[in-house]
């Protein structure tokens, strides 16, 4: 399989640190700065007073090298703002040209690229972040997604793609990289081999997935991201790019004739004669557990004996910048021990026994203490220049109104929120979800969010939420207040009342929707 050195990546800079300070100088707008910059993985903000770097690392696999190197970054370069992303990244924020040039550079010496992180570029590929460890998994995808993630790294700088082609693979049911609705997906199976799904998408006009192909072998994957590639080629919409989707193709072939269009390229790609056979055995973790025990809500017992996970969700998916420094310190020397993003913004670090699980408990003890803290945002629109409105500045007040009201734990289910309809937040997955938007009310425009209810991203019972009207922002912790008070009343959690009671949410909100 072909790969991209990183001494090649690293020639590129130059026109990126020309552009750069071309903008910063004033000389280059905005946005003919955006559509530059975003093939290195780096935007500015909204203000364009200090730009974002995005580190992509494939499944958000995040080794105690990988870590070592953004904790030195971040105290070199005295990074103020850090994000957990929905696609298994990091973003670093308020960052002034000399660290943007630092870090990208330094990046590239630890195997992490920001290259194609944003863009009209495949973007990271995502993975289920306990693969490998998880009991209940079919069987451990990372590798297979981590060659994806080399070879896809090698469109960057060859034929036209579609924007933003979001690959992902899920280890069981429970999909949580939602392997079923992404650009190409791949869905493991009990007997070890894949199921491939494509041309889905959240955001704007979103769409399940369609099967492909069946029972696909993991060593032959790379064939079917090929077919993906041609197939937009061949039939993608490159004038609008508003439609520069794969999940446009559905509408422009129809469903069948989509999955038809597929299969003729994947015949196309396999006869033609490329070898992109994979030859790879998953990673055997042969640490073993010492005896210590731990038990917190916090932990998860992983499939190998002994051992476990830790569970780490920093509110919003933003971690003090002093606490990756933390983590490593405290994970250093602990053997086969490593760090996975996932993509509900929470930590996992994994291979731990359990005394260790203590030790990492212990400097974790920041973050989310309960499901509704958990809930998920994306970065928002004080930050982002796409953004409608300031996501994490309404999750922080949903939090503070909740805990004042002393809403017990479970009676409210963890949210997502996105700053605008792109899905960023994944707000149409979530039991609730709100996207960004603007409530004119007596011609007097005012900061509000459409409400989303009842979606689900489990393989088999996929559904995305459904849209039940728009809120003004300062009535949605309102909302969800007494609606965390209505769940409380009757001694179930969110989902057994959801369940019991199916209607009685949109009731409740009829009160708020404008």
């Amino acid at each position: 399989m072909e790969k991209i050195e990183k001494e090649v990546w690293k020639k590129d800079l130059s026109e990126f640190k020309e552009k750069t300070e071309q903008f910063y100088a004033g000389e280059l707008d905005k946005a003919s700065y955006k559509g530059f910059s975003g093939r290195f993985g780096s935007y500015a903000q909204k203000d364009g007073k200090a730009s974002m770097l995005r580190l992509r690392m494939a499944g958000g696999r995040l080794t105690k090298d990988k870590m070592k190197f953004i904790a030195d970054s971040i105290e070199t370069y005295q990074v103020d703002k850090v994000h957990f992303t929905t696609c298994q990244t990091i973003q670093l924020h308020n960052l002034q040209p000399e660290a943007i040039y630092g870090i990208m550079e330094g990046a590239l010496d630890h195997g992490i690229v920001t290259m194609g992180g944003g863009g009209d570029f495949p973007r990271n590929v995502m993975v289920s972040p306990l693969s490998g460890v998880e009991q209940e998994e079919y069987f451990d995808v990372l590798p297979y997604a981590e060659a994806a993630g080399e070879y896809l790294l090698t469109f960057i700088n060859k034929k036209m793609m579609p924007r933003k082609l979001k690959v992902g693979f899920s280890n069981s049911p429970a999909n949580k990289t939602h392997a079923t609705f992404r650009d190409l997906g791949f869905a493991a199976r009990p007997d070890g081999l894949f199921d491939v799904y494509s041309a889905g998408g959240l955001g704007n006009n979103p769409r399940f997935g369609l099967k492909v192909a069946e029972a696909a072998e993991p060593k032959k994957i790379l064939y079917y991201i090929c077919a993906m590639r041609e197939t937009f080629i061949a039939y993608g919409n490159y004038e609008q790019r508003g439609k520069a989707r794969t999940r446009y193709m559905q509408e422009t072939l129809g469903e069948e004739g989509y999955v038809k269009a597929y299969q003729e390229k994947l015949e196309e790609v396999f006869a033609s004669g490329e070898n992109l056979d994979l030859d790879m055995t998953a990673e055997e973790w042969t640490k073993q557990g010492n005896g210590s025990a731990v038990s917190d809500s916090r932990v998860i017992a992983q499939k190998q004996d002994g051992l476990y996970t830790v569970v780490y969700h920093p509110i919003g998916g933003c971690p003090a910048p002093d606490k990756i420094r933390e983590i490593y310190e405290t994970i250093k020397n602990m053997e086969q021990v490593e760090a996975r993003l996932a993509p509900d913004e929470t930590m996992y670090v994994i291979n731990l026994t359990g005394d260790e699980a203590k030790e990492v408990l212990a400097v974790t003890d920041d973050g989310a203490e309960t499901l509704f803290e958990t809930s998920v945002s994306c970065i928002g629109a004080s930050i982002c220049q796409v953004g409608i409105r300031d996501s994490q500045a309404l999750l922080h007040k949903c939090l503070d109104a909740v805990r004042e009201a002393d809403i017990k734990d479970g009676a409210l289910p963890q949210i997502h929120i996105s700053g605008c309809p792109s899905s960023c937040g994944t707000h149409q997955t979530g039991e609730i979800g709100f996207h960004g938007c603007v409530k004119v009310i007596d011609k007097v425009p005012h900061p509000a969010f459409t409400l989303h209810l009842n979606g689900c991203d489990l393989q088999g019972k996929e559904r995305m939420g459904e849209k039940v009207g728009v809120i003004v922002e300062e009535d949605i912790p309102k909302f969800l207040v007494k609606l965390g008070k209505a769940v409380e009343e009757t001694g179930m959690d969110y989902k057994q009342w959801k369940e019991t009671c199916p209607d009685r949410i949109k009731e409740l909100a009829e009160e708020f929707v404008k």
